[in-house]
């Protein structure tokens, strides 16, 4: 690693630490000056988890709050307007709050955490007591937020109360900041209170943004739009900015431009495309957008080890708890459009830019599969293809390799749980593999792809087809926790599909994985017991001192498969 170089801002989230500490950072201070440019009463951001939202509230929080240091903004873009800095920057009481940590099993536990939340912005004001300008009776009020247990009576008059006294001291108008503000919804819906969570939070924003007198301007942000009529009831100068619009799109991620530029400055431009392939394709408005979290943290791991495989960071950061949810009750006809999506091809859905979580339980499944494919447009697992439909449908497409990896992986968790369920067919399969039973491993197989999602055949690169196929045969074998599973294992001259032993039994298998295009099955059958013999998958088999081994080829093709074995003189 080069030590000359600035840090890469991994899961920084304060703007003041990123310039304080010299971290490497994409100038999105433009953002400002369009904001004040178009700025409502209330303004909503939504964009999918780990784009930028957190950093730019932050950023937005450091600009604008009375006291700030303007040299944090040195040399970035919105210093260039002096005329608006003059006027803007500085100006302004602030109070922000990000609920991102809003959570509990229970609504009570959640409320809780609210609380302590509240009370942390409420203590950041505490210069306010010594303020000449506010009654006994308002510094009692602020007091009672600075406790951590603030019942959820006082929660939902928190920020009209902070916005009054800020307003009474500082004789100016305030803007808050509310960061995150749908978490709260979200992990409600998961528990099972949310009814009572959205009247907590219908009461808690229209107090600070509908009926406030002191408020100037909020700036909020989230991943998906709730439904106004839900939680944003009676509010006007009302401005959404979300995926599907233009004005801030390339404000939320990284742009081409700027990743190749970051590339560069690292030194690691000869990843651009391996980047791109993995974790560029959103279209934000007509913007091409990577996602920030995924290229910052595979490039920190690329100037650690230049060899260094790509891997699903964004993924890996959420439970990814809707996609798991749609697709533990999807229908048929969900289940045919997500193996057009698994291919690479694109499906036409109709988008709904409101949402409650209630819709997703609708009883009528096509309006319950329509918010289904909106939420999951919202929430960054599929996106706009560059080629789009007119009026209500959308073209929807998989974004990149790392949301198709969620997908299939997903797919697979839950096919391997179905398989769990049918003990006596399961045991059939895995004592036919024990035994070499190649025609009963065919029969069985077949089966358990006809019931399943498959990889169409389509232009999907060949490999990728391969490896769903290799990930749902592993989950089947892995079902049995006497076995030794090895997937890519080393072996002899190259790298085994799977490597399976029973040691009981000394019985060990080489497993080799074919697609066979246009179901050229014998084809890709010799071709797979080709690469067993040339790369010699049997020599750890033998090291292991399996006295029993057998070679299987298996091809498959959309949803069938032929599986012939051999067993090898030893």
């Amino acid at each position: 690693m080069d030590y000359t170089k600035k840090k890469l801002p991994i899961g920084i989230e304060f703007f003041r630490h990123l310039r304080d500490e010299g971290y490497y950072y994409i100038d999105k201070t433009g953002m400002i000056r369009d904001l004040i440019c178009s700025w409502g009463t209330v303004n909503l951001f939504t964009r999918p988890r780990r784009f930028g939202k957190s950093l730019n509230i932050d950023m937005l929080k450091t600009f604008f709050e009375i006291g700030t240091d303007t040299s944090y903004f040195e040399g970035l873009a919105i210093m260039q307007d002096k005329a608006l800095c003059q006027k803007y920057m500085g100006k302004f009481p602030v109070i922000s709050i990000s609920l991102k940590d809003v959570n509990g099993m229970t609504c009570t536990e959640a409320l809780e955490r609210m609380g302590y939340t509240i009370s942390r912005e409420a203590r950041r004001m505490q210069f306010l007591l010594d303020s000449d300008k506010l009654t006994t009776i308002e510094k009692e009020l602020l007091k009672e937020l600075c406790y951590p247990d603030i019942e959820p009576k006082k929660q939902k008059n928190s920020l009209a109360i902070l916005s009054e006294l800020l307003f009474k001291h500082y004789n100016q108008k305030v803007i808050i900041l509310l960061d995150e503000y749908d978490v709260p919804l979200d992990k409600a819906y998961q528990n099972g209170y949310y009814k009572e969570m959205v009247s907590h939070i219908r009461s808690f924003l229209s107090n600070a943004l509908k009926t406030n007198d002191y408020l100037h301007t909020a700036v909020i942000t989230g991943c998906l739009r709730i439904a106004k009529e839900s939680i944003f009831t009676g509010l006007n100068n009302f401005s959404t900015d979300t995926i599907s619009d233009i004005s801030f799109a390339q404000y939320f991620g990284f742009t081409d431009t700027e990743v190749k530029d970051l590339l560069k400055y690292y030194d690691l431009d000869a990843f651009y495309e391996t980047i791109k392939e993995w974790y560029d394709g959103y279209r934000f408005g007509k913007q091409e957008i990577y996602c920030p979290w995924d290229v910052i943290n595979y490039c920190k791991k690329l100037l650690d080890d230049k060899k260094h495989k790509p891997e699903a960071f964004w993924a890996n950061s959420s439970s990814n708890y809707i996609i798991q949810d749609i697709l533990a009750h999807a229908s048929e006809t969900t289940k045919g459009q997500i193996e057009l999506l698994i291919s690479g091809e694109t499906i036409e859905q109709r988008i709904i830019p409101e949402l409650t979580y209630t819709d997703l339980d609708n009883e009528d499944i096509t309006i319950r599969e329509t918010y289904l494919w909106s939420v999951l447009y919202a929430a960054g697992y599929l996106t706009k293809a560059a080629r789009e439909t007119d009026g209500y449908l959308h073209r929807l497409v998989i974004p990149n390799k790392e949301i198709l990896q969620i997908y299939r992986d997903k797919i697979q968790s839950w096919y391997n749980i179905n398989v769990r369920k049918d003990i006596p067919k399961w045991q059939a399969f895995c004592n036919a593999v024990r035994t070499g039973d190649a025609p009963k491993i065919q029969e069985l197989f077949n089966s358990y792809m006809s019931r399943t999602i498959s990889i169409r055949d389509t232009f999907v690169r060949k490999e990728m087809k391969e490896n769903f196929y290799h990930g749902m045969l592993l989950g089947i074998l892995q079902c049995d926790s006497g076995w030794i599973i090895k997937s890519n294992q080393e072996s002899g001259l190259g790298y085994c599909d799977i490597l399976l032993m029973v040691p009981g039994d000394k019985v060990g298998c080489a497993i080799e994985l074919k697609y066979a295009e246009n179901g050229a099955f014998d084809a890709a059958c010799n071709e797979a017991f080709h690469q067993i013999a040339a790369n010699k998958y049997v020599d750890y088999l033998q090291q292991e001192c399996m006295e029993t081994i057998y070679t299987y080829a298996v091809a498959c093709y959309k949803k069938s498969c032929k599986v012939l074995s051999k067993s090898p003189s030893l």
